[in-house]
Formats: C-alpha cells, sequence, structure tokens
C-alpha cells in the first residue's frame, strides 16, 4: 500500500499556476527527488502536502485518509514532518528546547496533569528530555544541548532542524534543499546522513534539491517539475540522459 497517493493536485495563486496535474504514488521506505528550477512549484508542494495551504485541487491520501483541509499540526502528528528551505529555528531557545518542543506533538498528558505537576506528568517530561538527548546524541549535537540555537555552524543548524523534524516520530520526511549552503564535504556527509536517517529511522523520504549531486546520489526515483508541471520522471540515469531535463536544468557540464 503507498504511503502517499496524491492525485491531480493543482494550485492557483489568484490567476497564477503554482502546481497543475501533479500525481504520486509513494511506497514504504522509498527516496525520491523533486527538482526543478526556482518558482516551479517544489515548495509549494511541500506546503500542499503539510497543510499550510489548501489545493485548488485534488487529493493527497495517507493511511486511507484525505490530508486536503486538514490542519498542519494534525498532519504532523499522524507521521509526516519536513524541514525548510529556509532554516526555521527558535533562534533565542537551546538546541534542547528546540527539540522538546517538537515532542510534545506526541504528549501523553492533560492540562491538568502539567497544572498539578502529576506522576504523569513528571514521567512524560522525563521520557521526552531522554528521548530528545538520545536524537542529538546521534546527530553528535548533544555537546551543545544547552547552546542557542542561533550560535549553531550553519551545517549544525541544518542537522538540528532534521533533528526536529525527527522528533515527531514521522514514517513521511519531506527534506526541503538540505544542503543549501553546504560545502563539498558538508555535502558528502549529508548524503551518509540522509541514508542513514532512513535505514535507522525507516522513513520515506521526498527530497527537494538543487544539488545534483546529492539527488543523483541518493534518491531512487525524480520527479522534474517546469512551470508547476510534471516534465519527466524516472531512475536518476532516465533523468540524466533525458533531452529535455539535459538542456533546461542539469546541462551536459553536470552530467559529465
Amino acid at each position: 500500500m503507498p504511503i502517499l497517493q496524491i492525485k491531480s493536485l493543482t494550485h492557483y495563486f489568484g490567476g497564477l499556476r503554482a502546481i497543475y496535474d501533479f500525481n504520486l504514488d509513494l511506497v514504504p521506505g522509498e527516496l525520491i527527488g523533486v527538482i526543478g528550477p526556482n518558482g516551479a512549484g517544489k515548495t509549494t508542494i511541500f506546503n500542499l502536502i503539510t497543510g499550510v495551504y489548501r489545493p485548488t485541487k485534488g487529493s493527497i491520501i495517507s493511511d486511507s485518509m484525505d490530508l486536503v483541509g486538514k490542519e498542519s499540526n494534525w498532519i504532523i502528528a499522524h507521521g509526516i514532518a519536513r524541514t525548510f528551505q529556509n532554516i526555521r529555528l527558535f533562534k533565542e531557545l537551546s538546541v534542547l528546547d528546540n527539540v522538546r518542543i517538537a515532542c510534545y506533538s506526541q504528549l501523553h498528558y492533560s492540562s491538568l496533569d502539567a497544572l498539578l505537576c502529576s506522576s504523569r506528568f513528571q514521567r512524560e517530561e522525563e521520557r521526552i528530555l531522554d528521548e530528545t538527548m538520545n536524537l542529538l546524541l546521534l546527530f553528535g549535537l548533544d555537546c551543545l544541548a544547552e547552546e542557542k540555537s542561533k550560535n549553531l555552524p550553519y551545517g549544525s543548524q541544518k542537522r538540528l532542524e532534521i533533528v526536529r523534524a525527527l522528533a515527531t516520530h514521522p514514517k513521511l520526511l519531506l527534506l526541503d534543499e538540505p544542503a543549501a549552503g553546504m560545502n563539498p564535504s558538508e555535502i558528502s556527509q549529508l548524503m551518509e546522513l540522509i541514508q542513514w536517517m532512513r535505514r535507522k529511522f525507516d522513513l520515506t523520504i521526498i527530497l527537494i534539491e538543487h544539488q545534483m549531486r546529492v539527488v543523483m546520489g541518493v534518491c531512487e526515483r525524480i520527479k522534474v517539475l517546469d512551470f508547476g508541471e510534471t516534465i519527466a520522471e524516472g531512475t536518476p540515469w532516465e533523468i540524466q540522459h533525458n533531452p529535455r531535463v539535459l538542456e533546461a536544468y542539469l546541462g551536459e557540464e553536470v552530467v559529465e
């Protein structure tokens, strides 16, 4: 059974068409890439999946439920998390608190428990702290737990945003240009990290990325957008040798 089915997804901003007739069947464990130039509609697709926008037309089905019309927090609680092209951390909060906030989508105590500081509240808070520290340890950020997130190097901020997404216990992770601003060494580490996360957390991943080295190196299937429409779909090899894609996006130099 597909973990996500998108059918005839179309979205307009006023009279401007952002996405037109986008379709996707995503099976559990798959890692696919979505590429295209700036303005092609890639991030709009993520915003539609996560409830930021409501599509003009089409359906987004996960676990037999249509996500259209659902609030973003509901979608997160049901196993779909994302990162952002522009890092959106709580800059003045610590690394630890940035991740703890995400854990609260999985709360198992009531407002009354919190008010009375009940034993259930204390157990849950201890569980969240342990889970947060374990995640930070896995990503090499545990030693920075008390540091304000704004003070982290750029690459560490990117990792922290991924950790925060994983704290929601997703089954589907949407990565929006995770390699943006990274140097070649950081990109190599990122590629290894994506593959490791996929295995470690049993994730299905959709990746938006301009770095063709990352897309071709980790994705099993790629969809190419142009002005909101899908112009090609296939394996990395098929996309690399698609004349329309070569001419419009990759270029001879990148393919070689």
